[in-house]
């Protein structure tokens, strides 16, 4: 199955778009992308060059990923999420030599109008609120909101429910996952756990690894 591309949409020649991914109207995706498996990008969405988006990535309206971001796979992106590559933009100085890499990891969700400044990574199933301003690296399974973003819980990975924690043995109730705190970081327990790691064999997540 190949990919679907909106008769509106623009897609460069160079660009490497998985089976089963839907580009919808108006969008535009630059020579040098690479796009996953199964993806989902919705109207008005911009690609830059040597973005790496992973399988099964859900991207919304009006949202412009940038050269030096990196989705890994399962990611969702809310309507008008921002990205930027450039800390301290001027429009009279180039910085192109410059960008700044951002990575937001499997399965993380940014919510409407969240903006992620340049530099930050986003851990595994972390939650970024509509509307936050990410300016600090966000823990796997974190939930962030506010400007700028501050943690006020945890999230499981499923997104139903917060992960609620009685010392450090935390759970939740609407899938049954089990989870562990050690110190400040949260990790799946049980059979579910693979160690701590969660690996991904999409082909954009190879190139995301030779980069």
């Amino acid at each position: 199955m190949e990919y679907f591309a909106h008769q509106t949409a623009c897609v460069d020649e160079g660009a490497h778009i998985g089976a089963g991914t839907k580009i919808w109207h108006f969008s535009h995706i630059m020579p040098g992308a690479v796009i996953g498996r199964g993806c989902s990008l919705g109207q008005n969405v911009f690609v830059g060059d040597r973005v790496r988006i992973g399988d099964g990535v859900k991207i919304q309206n009006n949202v412009s990923v940038y050269e030096g971001v990196v989705l890994e796979d399962g990611v969702f992106c809310g309507p008008s999420v921002v990205f930027t590559n450039v800390i301290n933009p001027r429009s009279e100085i180039v910085r192109r030599g410059e960008y700044k890499n951002t990575l937001v990891k499997r399965g993380a969700t940014l919510g409407a109008n969240a903006t992620i400044v340049c530099g930050r990574v986003v851990g595994p199933y972390a939650f970024v609120a509509a509307g936050a301003v990410v300016t600090r690296d966000v823990p796997d399974f974190a939930l962030v909101a506010g400007v700028p973003a501050r943690q006020i819980g945890w999230m499981c990975r499923c997104g139903a429910e917060r992960i609620r924690f009685d010392g450090s043995f935390g759970h939740c109730s609407h899938c049954g996952a089990d989870y562990r705190l050690e110190g400040k970081r949260v990790r799946l327990a049980g059979s579910d756990a693979s160690d701590g790691a969660i690996q991904s064999s999409s082909p954009a997540a190879t190139l995301m690894q030779e980069k």
